[in-house]
Protein backbone atom coordinates (compact mmCIF):
# COMPACT_ATOMS: atom_id res chain seq x y z
CA UNK A 1 0.00 0.00 0.00
CA UNK A 2 2.89 2.36 0.81
CA UNK A 3 4.47 1.64 -2.56
CA UNK A 4 1.18 2.18 -4.36
CA UNK A 5 0.55 5.49 -2.58
CA UNK A 6 4.10 6.60 -3.41
CA UNK A 7 3.52 5.82 -7.09
CA UNK A 8 0.20 7.66 -7.09
CA UNK A 9 1.77 10.68 -5.39
CA UNK A 10 4.66 10.69 -7.90
CA UNK A 11 2.26 10.51 -10.84
CA UNK A 12 0.01 13.26 -9.45
CA UNK A 13 2.88 15.61 -8.58
CA UNK A 14 4.67 15.17 -11.90
CA UNK A 15 1.42 15.67 -13.84
CA UNK A 16 0.79 18.94 -11.99
CA UNK A 17 4.40 20.02 -12.50
CA UNK A 18 4.09 19.26 -16.20
CA UNK A 19 0.91 21.34 -16.43
CA UNK A 20 2.57 24.31 -14.73
CA UNK A 21 5.66 24.05 -16.93
CA UNK A 22 3.67 23.72 -20.15
CA UNK A 23 1.66 26.81 -19.25
CA UNK A 24 4.85 28.57 -18.09
CA UNK A 25 3.07 29.40 -14.81
CA UNK A 26 0.87 31.80 -16.77
CA UNK A 27 -2.50 33.22 -15.77
CA UNK A 28 -5.09 30.49 -16.56
CA UNK A 29 -7.19 32.90 -18.66
CA UNK A 30 -4.22 33.97 -20.78
CA UNK A 31 -3.11 30.37 -21.21
CA UNK A 32 -6.65 29.45 -22.28
CA UNK A 33 -6.55 32.12 -24.99
CA UNK A 34 -3.17 30.84 -26.13
CA UNK A 35 -4.48 27.26 -26.15
CA UNK A 36 -7.31 28.33 -28.46
CA UNK A 37 -5.25 30.50 -30.83
CA UNK A 38 -2.26 28.19 -31.32
CA UNK A 39 -3.96 25.05 -32.73
CA UNK A 40 -6.32 27.08 -34.91
CA UNK A 41 -3.39 29.01 -36.38
CA UNK A 42 -1.54 25.75 -37.01
CA UNK A 43 -4.45 24.11 -38.81
CA UNK A 44 -4.54 26.92 -41.35
CA UNK A 45 -1.43 25.36 -42.90
CA UNK A 46 -3.59 22.36 -43.82
CA UNK A 47 -6.33 24.66 -45.10
CA UNK A 48 -3.88 26.46 -47.38
CA UNK A 49 -2.56 23.14 -48.70
CA UNK A 50 -6.12 22.09 -49.45
CA UNK A 51 -6.85 25.29 -51.33
CA UNK A 52 -3.68 25.14 -53.42
CA UNK A 53 -4.00 21.52 -54.51
CA UNK A 54 -7.79 21.83 -55.00
CA UNK A 55 -8.38 18.48 -53.33
CA UNK A 56 -11.82 16.85 -53.05
CA UNK A 57 -13.78 17.45 -49.88
CA UNK A 58 -13.27 13.97 -48.42
CA UNK A 59 -9.49 14.31 -48.84
CA UNK A 60 -9.55 17.57 -46.91
CA UNK A 61 -11.45 15.86 -44.09
CA UNK A 62 -8.78 13.12 -43.96
CA UNK A 63 -6.03 15.74 -43.94
CA UNK A 64 -7.77 17.75 -41.25
CA UNK A 65 -8.37 14.87 -38.82
CA UNK A 66 -4.88 13.46 -39.45
CA UNK A 67 -3.24 16.81 -38.72
CA UNK A 68 -5.32 17.35 -35.59
CA UNK A 69 -4.52 13.98 -34.01
CA UNK A 70 -0.88 14.12 -35.08
CA UNK A 71 -0.53 16.72 -32.32
CA UNK A 72 -0.66 13.84 -29.84
CA UNK A 73 2.12 11.98 -31.61
CA UNK A 74 4.41 15.00 -31.63
CA UNK A 75 3.58 16.53 -28.24
CA UNK A 76 3.45 13.33 -26.20
CA UNK A 77 6.10 11.18 -27.88
CA UNK A 78 8.66 13.93 -28.44
CA UNK A 79 7.64 15.84 -25.30
CA UNK A 80 8.20 12.92 -22.93
CA UNK A 81 11.61 12.11 -24.39
CA UNK A 82 12.55 15.78 -24.10
CA UNK A 83 11.81 15.77 -20.34
CA UNK A 84 15.14 14.03 -19.72
CA UNK A 85 17.13 16.67 -21.59
CA UNK A 86 15.14 19.49 -20.01
CA UNK A 87 15.48 18.30 -16.40
CA UNK A 88 19.12 17.28 -16.81
CA UNK A 89 20.54 20.05 -19.00
CA UNK A 90 18.34 23.08 -18.34
CA UNK A 91 16.99 22.76 -14.80
CA UNK A 92 19.79 20.42 -13.62
CA UNK A 93 17.47 18.51 -11.29
CA UNK A 94 17.42 15.04 -12.85
CA UNK A 95 19.79 13.48 -10.34
CA UNK A 96 17.67 14.82 -7.47
CA UNK A 97 14.57 13.25 -9.00
CA UNK A 98 16.41 9.92 -9.06
CA UNK A 99 17.50 10.45 -5.44
CA UNK A 100 13.99 11.32 -4.25
CA UNK A 101 11.72 8.57 -2.87
CA UNK A 102 9.77 8.43 -6.12
CA UNK A 103 9.54 6.24 -9.19
CA UNK A 104 11.14 7.93 -12.20
CA UNK A 105 9.07 5.81 -14.62
CA UNK A 106 5.80 7.08 -13.13
CA UNK A 107 7.27 10.57 -13.01
CA UNK A 108 7.59 10.40 -16.81
CA UNK A 109 4.09 8.92 -17.10
CA UNK A 110 2.77 11.88 -15.12
CA UNK A 111 4.51 14.29 -17.45
CA UNK A 112 3.04 12.39 -20.40
CA UNK A 113 -0.42 12.69 -18.84
CA UNK A 114 -0.15 16.47 -18.51
CA UNK A 115 0.97 16.76 -22.13
CA UNK A 116 -1.96 14.58 -23.17
CA UNK A 117 -4.45 16.76 -21.29
CA UNK A 118 -3.09 19.98 -22.78
CA UNK A 119 -3.05 18.48 -26.26
CA UNK A 120 -6.63 17.27 -25.77
CA UNK A 121 -7.77 20.87 -25.20
CA UNK A 122 -6.10 21.88 -28.46
CA UNK A 123 -7.61 18.92 -30.32
CA UNK A 124 -11.16 19.61 -29.10
CA UNK A 125 -10.91 23.29 -29.98
CA UNK A 126 -9.54 22.53 -33.43
CA UNK A 127 -12.20 19.90 -34.14
CA UNK A 128 -14.90 22.35 -33.11
CA UNK A 129 -13.39 25.01 -35.36
CA UNK A 130 -13.23 22.54 -38.23
CA UNK A 131 -16.87 21.54 -37.81
CA UNK A 132 -18.26 25.08 -37.43
CA UNK A 133 -15.99 27.11 -39.72
CA UNK A 134 -14.39 24.69 -42.21
CA UNK A 135 -17.52 22.54 -42.65
CA UNK A 136 -15.79 19.28 -41.81
CA UNK A 137 -18.57 16.71 -41.43
CA UNK A 138 -17.78 15.05 -38.10
CA UNK A 139 -20.37 12.35 -37.44
CA UNK A 140 -18.73 10.44 -34.54
CA UNK A 141 -20.74 7.27 -35.12
CA UNK A 142 -18.33 4.82 -33.45
CA UNK A 143 -17.81 6.23 -29.93
CA UNK A 144 -16.75 2.95 -28.29
CA UNK A 145 -14.31 2.07 -31.08
CA UNK A 146 -12.90 5.59 -30.89
CA UNK A 147 -12.51 5.54 -27.10
CA UNK A 148 -10.80 2.15 -26.94
CA UNK A 149 -8.55 2.89 -29.92
CA UNK A 150 -7.67 6.32 -28.56
CA UNK A 151 -6.68 4.96 -25.13
CA UNK A 152 -4.56 2.18 -26.61
CA UNK A 153 -2.89 4.61 -28.99
CA UNK A 154 -2.05 7.12 -26.25
CA UNK A 155 -0.63 4.35 -24.05
CA UNK A 156 1.56 3.17 -26.92
CA UNK A 157 2.68 6.69 -27.82
CA UNK A 158 3.54 7.52 -24.20
CA UNK A 159 5.41 4.22 -23.82
CA UNK A 160 7.34 4.93 -27.02
CA UNK A 161 8.22 8.34 -25.58
CA UNK A 162 9.55 6.70 -22.42
CA UNK A 163 11.67 4.36 -24.53
CA UNK A 164 13.13 7.46 -26.18
CA UNK A 165 13.59 9.04 -22.75
CA UNK A 166 15.64 6.05 -21.62
CA UNK A 167 17.83 6.32 -24.71
CA UNK A 168 18.18 10.05 -23.99
CA UNK A 169 19.85 9.22 -20.68
CA UNK A 170 22.77 7.84 -22.68
CA UNK A 171 22.92 10.65 -25.25
CA UNK A 172 23.93 14.27 -25.34
CA UNK A 173 21.80 17.10 -26.76
CA UNK A 174 21.52 15.33 -30.13
CA UNK A 175 18.39 13.65 -28.74
CA UNK A 176 16.51 16.77 -29.87
CA UNK A 177 17.18 15.87 -33.50
CA UNK A 178 16.43 12.18 -32.97
CA UNK A 179 13.03 12.92 -31.46
CA UNK A 180 12.07 15.37 -34.17
CA UNK A 181 13.32 13.00 -36.87
CA UNK A 182 11.14 10.17 -35.56
CA UNK A 183 8.14 12.51 -35.42
CA UNK A 184 8.90 13.47 -39.02
CA UNK A 185 8.99 9.81 -40.08
CA UNK A 186 5.55 9.27 -38.58
CA UNK A 187 4.28 12.45 -40.23
CA UNK A 188 5.45 11.26 -43.64
CA UNK A 189 4.64 7.56 -43.53
CA UNK A 190 1.48 7.41 -41.41
CA UNK A 191 -0.70 9.25 -43.91
CA UNK A 192 -1.18 12.37 -41.80
CA UNK A 193 -1.84 14.83 -44.62
CA UNK A 194 -2.14 12.68 -47.74
CA UNK A 195 -3.40 9.19 -48.66
CA UNK A 196 -0.97 6.30 -48.38
CA UNK A 197 -1.56 5.57 -52.07
CA UNK A 198 0.67 8.50 -53.10
CA UNK A 199 3.69 6.81 -51.49
CA UNK A 200 5.88 4.41 -53.47
CA UNK A 201 5.24 0.72 -52.91
CA UNK A 202 8.05 0.40 -50.35
CA UNK A 203 6.67 3.45 -48.51
CA UNK A 204 3.20 1.93 -48.35
CA UNK A 205 4.67 -1.32 -46.99
CA UNK A 206 6.49 0.65 -44.30
CA UNK A 207 3.34 2.63 -43.46
CA UNK A 208 1.40 -0.57 -42.82
CA UNK A 209 4.02 -1.66 -40.29
CA UNK A 210 3.71 1.54 -38.23
CA UNK A 211 1.07 1.36 -35.46
CA UNK A 212 0.39 5.11 -35.68
CA UNK A 213 -1.01 4.52 -39.17
CA UNK A 214 -3.77 2.36 -37.70
CA UNK A 215 -4.36 4.78 -34.83
CA UNK A 216 -5.00 7.64 -37.24
CA UNK A 217 -7.18 5.35 -39.36
CA UNK A 218 -9.26 4.46 -36.29
CA UNK A 219 -9.85 8.14 -35.47
CA UNK A 220 -10.87 8.90 -39.06
CA UNK A 221 -13.31 6.01 -39.26
CA UNK A 222 -14.80 6.99 -35.91
CA UNK A 223 -15.16 10.71 -36.61
CA UNK A 224 -15.73 10.80 -40.38
CA UNK A 225 -17.25 7.42 -41.17
CA UNK A 226 -14.51 6.61 -43.70
CA UNK A 227 -10.75 6.31 -43.81
CA UNK A 228 -7.81 5.89 -46.15
CA UNK A 229 -8.73 3.95 -49.28
CA UNK A 230 -5.46 2.01 -49.04
CA UNK A 231 -6.67 0.48 -45.76
CA UNK A 232 -10.18 -0.46 -46.87
CA UNK A 233 -9.33 -4.15 -46.62
CA UNK A 234 -8.38 -3.78 -42.94
CA UNK A 235 -11.37 -4.28 -40.64
CA UNK A 236 -12.06 -2.35 -37.44
CA UNK A 237 -11.33 -5.51 -35.47
CA UNK A 238 -7.92 -5.87 -37.11
CA UNK A 239 -7.12 -2.24 -36.35
CA UNK A 240 -8.13 -2.73 -32.72
CA UNK A 241 -6.00 -5.88 -32.51
CA UNK A 242 -2.98 -4.05 -33.92
CA UNK A 243 -3.44 -1.18 -31.49
CA UNK A 244 -3.84 -3.60 -28.57
CA UNK A 245 -0.56 -5.31 -29.44
CA UNK A 246 1.05 -1.90 -29.94
CA UNK A 247 -0.09 -0.59 -26.57
CA UNK A 248 0.80 -3.66 -24.53
CA UNK A 249 3.99 -4.41 -26.44
CA UNK A 250 5.44 -0.92 -26.15
CA UNK A 251 4.40 -0.67 -22.49
CA UNK A 252 6.35 -3.84 -21.65
CA UNK A 253 9.27 -2.78 -23.84
CA UNK A 254 9.39 0.65 -22.19
CA UNK A 255 9.61 -0.91 -18.71
CA UNK A 256 12.48 -3.19 -19.74
CA UNK A 257 14.41 -0.69 -21.85
CA UNK A 258 14.06 2.22 -19.43
CA UNK A 259 15.36 0.13 -16.52
CA UNK A 260 18.28 -1.04 -18.65
CA UNK A 261 19.14 2.51 -19.75
CA UNK A 262 18.89 3.96 -16.22
CA UNK A 263 21.09 1.19 -14.81
CA UNK A 264 23.63 1.80 -17.56
CA UNK A 265 23.54 5.58 -17.02
CA UNK A 266 24.13 5.09 -13.29
CA UNK A 267 26.99 2.71 -13.98
CA UNK A 268 28.63 5.23 -16.30
CA UNK A 269 27.98 8.10 -13.88
CA UNK A 270 26.26 10.30 -16.48
CA UNK A 271 22.88 10.95 -14.89
CA UNK A 272 23.77 14.58 -14.20
CA UNK A 273 26.01 15.30 -17.19
CA UNK A 274 25.51 18.61 -18.98
CA UNK A 275 26.51 18.98 -22.60
CA UNK A 276 24.93 22.28 -23.67
CA UNK A 277 27.22 25.22 -24.31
Amino acid sequence: LVINMSIIKTFKSSAWLGWEMESNWANPFLFALYSIARPIAGIFLVVLMYWFIDAPENLFALMFVGSVFYMYIFNVLFGVSWVIQEDREHYKVLKYIFMAPSNIYFYLLGRAFSKTIITTFAVLITLLFGALVLNVNIIFDKPLFFLLSFILGIIGIAAFGIIMAGISLLLVRHNFYIGESLAGVFYLFCGVIFPLSVLPSWGQSLSKLLPMTYWLEATRRSLLGFGDSSLEGVTDLQIFRNLLMFGIGFLILSLISFKYCTDLAKKRGILDMTTWH
